[in-house]
């Protein structure tokens, strides 16, 4: 049973708003690299969209209203949007969710060194990644270096065209006899992914004092220089930064027809830009709205700012208090009756390696936003399997508003696998199913989807929130 290509059926406006939403969301990927930056303009976008902090609510002691619209920001890395319906929210809600973390290169507390007159920034790979790909190309350094004295220092260097960007040397092919021997794993160690971020020794000047040696490490030295020139930041304070290492430079457009956007980071801030846009799109709603966007979903969606983490649960609590429902039953009762489509990215079926895919039930790219009744691996290990009967209903809920959509698997029985935040969101007993859009060379430095596909996740997940 093939979906049609969703490229047939559009007319001259519905194009034109696919291009619209198309350069939004390709300005989003090329400003924000890491999900503190994602968090910082869904928040200032909320916001201007008339979302207020429930942080003001609970201060106030203001009720909450079918109509209003509140925030949560988890430490500024994970945000949730909640749009009050008119229905008790015992009786469910409706609840997209996405991660805004992506595979990367984290720099290490301890990182600066300097050898054979290069200075170094040492790191530790965040996520699943390949580490041949990060060798010979441009990247940036995106981040924030927290002082003693409480300030937050911001840093981001690679993106304007006037900065200088960063690399990872690679062996010359000439000398990589040993190298090509290798399996692709084994190619580059991932403790050998240390960035260059200098080359030049600090010169004594004029007003250093007469006698005054050279430093042991000139290279290193005057990178730390520069650090406290332009931000005011020391080496001990690298102790407590988070410098992230991702491509340098923005998304683009890709192919003749401009019909796909080639871009790092789709996964998941393609799922997490087209959930936010819809949230704020929807105006008015029965049922109570919810846009997850949240952390660390590619290392197991742990620690405070992941899934498995308790803050969604905690602030419905205070939604609901503040809307007159409470106690712990009606917070259980509604997080049971919830639905949930955890929108995360699916594999689009690449026919260069048609053998890792089962061709039936694979996701394509232009075919619409994809759906995955399970994940997992193996038989379905650490999936959440939906029912039939949810199934069901996206079905009915895609089909009334003519969306294009396709069903899939993430490749061939035992190829591999993955894993999302929805049997997370499931243990609540709600029903959750996973959706999103087909991504060419998932967790490889640039990133492949469809324009049509990007569209049809927007309206797909509109139609969902305006579901009673």
């Amino acid at each position: 049973m093939e979906r049609e290509n969703a490229w047939k059926k559009y007319t001259d406006e519905q194009l034109e708003q696919l291009e619209a939403l198309s350069c939004r969301y390709r300005s989003f990927i090329s400003e924000n690299k890491t999900e503190r930056e994602c968090v910082a303009t869904a928040q200032a976008k909320a916001e201007a969209a008339g979302y207020v902090s429930l942080e003001e609510f609970v201060t106030k002691g203001r009720a909450l209203e079918a109509g209003d619209k509140v925030f949560v920001n988890t430490r500024g890395k994970a945000l949730t949007l909640f749009n009050i319906g008119t229905v008790p929210m015992s009786k469910g809600l409706n609840i997209l969710g996405a991660h805004v973390d992506s595979p990367r290169l984290d720099v290490k507390q301890n990182p600066a060194y300097e050898k054979a007159d290069l200075a170094f920034l040492d790191t530790h790979y965040y996520g699943g990644l390949k580490s041949s790909l990060w060798v010979a190309t441009p990247l940036a350094i995106h981040g924030v270096v927290a002082k003693k004295d409480g300030t937050v220092v911001p840093v981001v260097v690679g993106e304007d065209p006037a900065d200088p960007v960063f690399c990872i040397s690679d062996i010359l092919i000439h000398l990589a006899g040993e190298q090509m021997k290798k399996t692709h794993a084994e190619a580059v160690d991932p403790e050998a992914l240390d960035v260059i971020v200098g080359g030049k020794p600090v010169r004594l000047g004029d007003a250093e004092e007469e006698g005054t040696d050279e430093p042991k490490e000139p290279v290193k030295r005057l990178l730390l220089d520069l650090l406290a020139e332009r931000y005011g930041i020391e080496e001990e304070d690298l102790l407590s930064a988070e410098l992230e290492i991702v491509p340098a430079g923005p998304a683009r457009d890709m192919g003749l027809d401009r019909s796909m956007i080639l871009g790092y980071g789709h996964d998941d801030r393609v799922c997490a830009y087209t959930s936010l846009e819809a949230m704020l799109d929807v105006e008015s709603v029965e049922r109570t709205s919810v846009c997850l966007l949240v952390d660390k979903e590619e290392i197991g969606s742990v620690g405070a700012t992941g899934m498995q983490a308790h803050y969604f649960e905690n602030a419905l609590a205070e939604v609901m208090n503040l809307a007159g429902e409470t106690g712990d039953l009606a917070l259980r009762r509604a997080l049971a009756a919830s639905r949930m489509l955890s929108s995360d990215v699916s594999a689009g079926f690449d026919p260069a390696y048609a053998g890792q895919f089962e061709e039936k039930n694979s996701a394509y790219l232009g075919r619409g936003l994809c759906f995955n009744k399970y994940t997992g691996s193996r038989g379905k290990s650490g999936s959440n399997d939906a029912d039939a009967e949810y199934v069901a209903l996206i079905r009915d809920i895609m089909d009334g508003e003519d969306v294009s959509f396709q069903t899939c698997e993430l490749g061939r029985v035992n190829a591999g696998g993955g894993g999302t935040i929805a049997y997370i969101m499931a243990r609540y007993g709600m029903d959750v199913i996973d959706s999103g859009v087909a991504v060419l060379s998932m967790h490889s430095l640039w990133e492949v989807v469809s324009k049509a596909d990007v569209f049809e996740a927007y309206r797909g997940y509109k139609a969902f929130l305006h579901r009673a």
